[in-house]
C-alpha cells in the first residue's frame, strides 16, 4: 500500500520538514566571563556551587564584621559609648581576617583580569578594600601620621560586595535549577510493554527507542514518545509554563516529565537520555548563562573606565590635598575617593536583572540562548512567522462537510471515515479523527488504497470511494451542481476537496486544510497593538497562504517559498531598514532565523536545540513571541534605570569625596560616603526585583 499517494496532489503544498531533526544545542565554552561573581569560575562548574560558596563567605565575613563595626571608635563615637580599650585589637584582627577571607574572591579575579590587560569590575572592588586595608593597617600600626578608622568601612565593603554576588548565582542558579528540577520529575521505573501485551516494570535507563510503554492515570511520561493508543489530557505546564491541560491522542508527541491526568495512555518512545527535550532544555539554560550581554558588557566596560578614573582622580586628589593640608590629609581624601568609586551598585545593576529575567522566562517556557537576541527582541519592528506549524498546526483538519441533495452531512463523513479507517495518509487520519469526534465510526472491509486518486472500501454493503477530481474522471461521474458551487468556494479558500461517492454516486464532499491555532489570532493582534509589523512566509500555494493571512490580519504574505530561499524573505525585509525576528518551527528555518535580527524558534521536541536561533519557545503557543517582546522591554528598561542611579552615585560621590566642594566648606565625611554606597546598592536590588512583577506568560 502505498500511504503516501491514497490522495491526489491537490493538498496544498505544504513546507513541513518532515522528521524532525534532534538537534542538540551549541556548547561554546569560551573566554573568561569577567562580570561580578563570576571572576575565576567556569559557567559549567554550577551556579548551586557558586552561590553555595558565596554564601558561606557572607555570613561568615558578616559575624566577624559586627564586632568592628561595634568597637569602632568612629561608630561609638556617633552614638555615644565608649569601647573598653582592651578590645581594641578587634578590628585590627577580625578586619585582617574579613579582607583575606571574604576578599578572596575579589583579589583572585582581579589577579585574572590583570593577567588578561582588562581591568574592570573585580580589579575596581580590589583596589578599594586593598586601599581600605592598607591605609588601616597603618594607622593602626603607627605608620606615618595617619589616623584612619577604615576598619569597619573595609568589611562592610567585603560584606555588601559579598552579598551581592550571592544574590547574583543564587538567580542564576534558580534561573536553571526551574529546569534542571524537570529531571527530577522524572519516574524512576517505567511500565514497558512486551510484544505479547505483558507489562515489566523497568529503569528509564532500560527505555530504549521504540519501545511501548504504558502511561497510567496520574502518572508521568518516562520519555519522549508518541501516544499510541488512548487519549488523555497532559499536564505540560512544567515544559510550557501553561497550567491547561492539553489533549494528546494517538499520534501526538508527549514530552518526558509531562502527566497524563486523567486517563491511561500507551506511548512509542521516540527519544531517550541527551535526545530528549529536557536534555536539550537543559543544554540551552547552559548556553544562555554563558552567553554575553550588550548591557553586561557595558557595565563591564564601564567599571574598567571606572577603574582609571579612580586612579586619576585620587592622583589629582593626593596631589592637591598635599599642598593644602599636608601628606596626612592628602592620604585621607585619597583614600576615600578609591573606596566610595568601588561599583557596589554598578557590579549588581545588570547581574541582577540579567539573573531574574532568566528565571522568569524559564518559569514561563522562554528559553533563551543568547541574551543580546533577547535584549535585541524589544527593538523588532517586523514578525516574520513560518506558517506551517507555527501559525497553524501542520497537520491538516476537516474544516468543511457538504452533503448533495438527498444526502445527510453525518452520513457523508461517516461513510468517509469508514473507507478512510484503514490508510495512513494524513488526509485520511483527519478525515477518520472527525468522524470520530462526531459520530460512530462504520466498519469497513476490502480497502484498497487508489495510487494518486484515493480509496476504496465496502461499508455496510455499500461500496464507497474517497478521493479527488482524478477519481471522479476515472469513474466518469461529476459532482452535483449545488454541491460544485460549495466546493469551488472552498477552494478559492485554499482547502483540500475530497469527493465521498456511495456506490459510484456522488454524495457529498469533505473539505481539509491545516488548522490555524486558536492562539495565532491572539499574537497577531497583541503584537499589532505593540506597533509591529506581521509578515508570513510558507511554501505554500499563494490561495492558501493568502486565506489563512487573512483570517489571521497578517500584513505581507511571501507565498510558494522553498525552505532555503526563506533566508532571502529576511534579507529582503532587513533591506527595507526593518530589524526582523524570525519565527520559525523546524530545520529548514536554521538559515532564516540565523539572518533574522533575532531567530525565535517555536515548539516543544527535537527542535529544542536549533542551533540557529537565539530563543526557544519550549511550547508551540506562537503567543510566546509576545511574551519575549515584553519581558526584552522590560528587562532592559530595569538595566538602564540601574546603570543611571549606579553610574550617577559615582559621578557625584566620587567628586565630592575628592573634596570638589571644599571651597565652599563642604568636604565628604568618608563615613556618609560608605553609608551613601551601601544605599546605591540596596536601591538597585529593589529596582531589580520589581522586574519579578512583570507577566509575561500567554494568558
Amino acid at each position: 500500500m502505498d500511504t503516501d499517494t491514497d490522495h491526489p496532489a491537490e493538498a496544498p503544498r505544504q513546507d513541513r520538514h518532515g522528521q524532525r531533526a534532534a538537534g542538540h544545542a551549541h556548547h561554546e565554552n569560551g573566554g573568561p566571563n569577567h562580570h561580578a561573581g563570576h571572576a575565576g569560575h567556569n559557567h559549567h562548574g554550577g551556579h548551586g556551587d557558586h552561590a553555595a560558596a558565596f554564601r558561606s563567605r557572607f555570613w561568615l565575613s558578616l559575624v566577624l564584621a559586627l564586632p568592628v563595626v561595634l568597637t569602632s571608635p568612629m561608630i561609638s563615637g556617633w552614638f555615644g559609648y565608649a569601647v573598653p580599650t582592651w578590645l581594641a585589637w578587634i578590628p585590627p584582627v577580625l578586619g585582617t581576617v574579613v579582607f583575606g577571607y571574604g576578599g578572596w574572591p575579589f583579589l583572585t579575579g582581579a589577579a585574572g583580569e590583570l593577567r588578561s590587560r582588562s581591568p574592570g569590575m573585580m580589579t575596581l572592588v580590589t583596589l578599594a578594600i586593598s586601599v581600605a586595608f592598607a591605609a588601616s593597617l597603618a594607622s593602626t600600626l603607627g605608620v606615618g601620621s595617619m589616623t584612619l578608622d577604615f576598619w569597619w568601612e573595609l568589611v562592610l565593603l567585603v560584606v555588601i560586595m559579598l552579598l551581592g554576588h550571592w544574590l547574583e548565582m543564587r538567580a542564576l542558579g534558580q534561573a536553571s535549577g526551574a529546569l534542571e528540577a524537570l529531571a527530577e520529575l522524572l519516574p524512576d521505573t517505567a511500565e514497558r510493554l512486551t510484544d505479547d501485551g505483558e507489562v515489566h516494570e523497568v529503569s528509564i535507563a532500560e527505555l530504549n527507542v521504540g519501545d511501548t510503554v504504558l502511561v497510567r492515570s496520574g502518572g508521568r511520561v518516562p520519555a519522549d514518545a508518541t501516544v499510541v493508543s488512548g487519549r488523555a489530557a497532559m499536564d505540560e505546564s512544567m515544559i510550557t509554563g501553561e497550567s491547561r491541560t492539553v489533549g494528546r491522542g494517538e499520534g501526538d508527541r508527549v514530552t518526558a516529565g509531562t502527566v497524563a491526568s486523567d486517563s491511561a495512555i500507551r506511548i512509542r518512545v521516540e527519544a531517550v537520555g541527551e535526545d530528549t527535550t529536557l536534555a536539550g532544555i537543559r543544554r540551552l539554560v547552559e548556553e544562555a548563562q554563558s552567553s554575553r550581554s550588550r548591557a553586561q558588557s557595558l557595565a563591564d566596560r564601564a567599571a574598567a573606565l571606572l577603574f582609571w578614573l579612580a586612579l586619576v582622580v585620587g592622583g589629582v586628589t593626593f596631589a592637591l590635598w598635599a599642598v593644602v593640608d599636608g601628606v596626612g590629609g592628602a592620604v585621607e581624601r585619597t583614600v576615600t575617593v578609591l573606596v566610595i568609586a568601588c561599583p557596589h551598585a554598578l557590579g549588581l545593576a545588570i547581574p541582577l536583572v540579567i539573573a531574574i529575567s532568566t528565571a522568569l522566562a524559564a518559569k514561563s517556557g522562554i528559553l533563551v540562548k543568547d541574551r543580546l537576541a533577547l535584549e535585541r527582541t524589544r527593538s523588532v519592528d517586523t514578525v516574520l512567522f513560518d506558517k506551517t506549524g507555527t501559525l497553524t498546526r501542520g497537520t491538516p483538519a476537516v474544516t468543511d462537510v457538504a452533503a448533495a441533495d438527498g444526502h445527510e452531512e453525518a452520513r457523508v463523513l461517516a461513510l468517509a471515515g469508514a473507507a478512510e479507517s484503514d490508510s495512513e495518509h494524513p488526509l485520511a487520519r483527519a478525515i477518520v479523527n472527525a468522524a470520530r469526534e462526531r459520530g460512530e465510526l462504520g466498519q469497513a472491509s476490502g480497502f484498497t488504497s487508489l495510487t494518486g486518486r484515493g480509496v476504496r472500501a465496502e461499508v455496510g454493503g455499500t461500496t464507497v470511494h474517497v478521493g479527488g477530481p482524478a477519481l471522479l474522471a476515472e469513474l466518469g461521474v461529476s459532482e452535483p451542481g449545488s454541491l460544485a458551487e460549495r466546493t469551488r468556494q472552498w477552494r478559492q479558500r485554499g482547502v483540500t476537496v475530497l469527493h465521498v461517492l456511495a456506490d459510484e454516486q456522488v454524495i457529498g464532499a469533505v473539505g481539509l486544510a491545516d488548522e490555524i491555532r486558536p492562539e495565532s489570532y491572539e499574537a497577531v493582534r497583541s503584537l499589532h497593538d505593540a506597533g509591529t509589523r506581521v509578515a508570513m512566509v510558507t511554501g505554500d500555494a499563494r490561495s492558501v497562504a493568502n486565506a489563512v493571512a487573512t483570517q489571521l490580519g497578517i500584513d505581507e504574505v511571501f507565498a510558494e517559498v522553498l525552505p532555503e530561499a526563506k533566508e532571502r524573505v529576511v534579507r529582503d525585509l532587513q533591506s527595507r531598514g526593518g530589524r526582523v525576528a524570525m519565527v520559525g518551527d523546524g530545520v529548514n528555518d536554521a538559515p532564516a532565523l540565523a539572518r533574522a535580527d533575532v531567530g525565535i524558534a517555536i515548539g516543544a521536541g527535537t527542535d529544542v536545540a536549533i542551533e540557529s536561533a537565539g530563543v526557544v519557545l519550549a511550547s508551540d503557543d506562537p503567543r510566546g513571541v509576545v511574551a519575549v517582546r515584553t519581558l526584552s522591554t522590560a528587562g532592559y528598561r530595569k538595566m538602564w534605570q540601574n546603570l543611571g542611579w549606579a553610574a550617577g552615585y559615582n559621578v557625584v560621590a566620587v567628586p565630592l569625596a575628592a573634596g570638589v566642594l571644599a571651597p565652599v566648606g563642604f568636604v565628604l565625611p568618608p563615613a556618609v560616603g560608605a553609608i551613601v554606597m551601601s544605599l546605591s546598592t540596596i536601591v538597585v536590588a529593589l529596582n531589580a526585583q520589581l522586574l519579578r512583577g512583570v507577566r509575561i506568560a500567554p494568558r
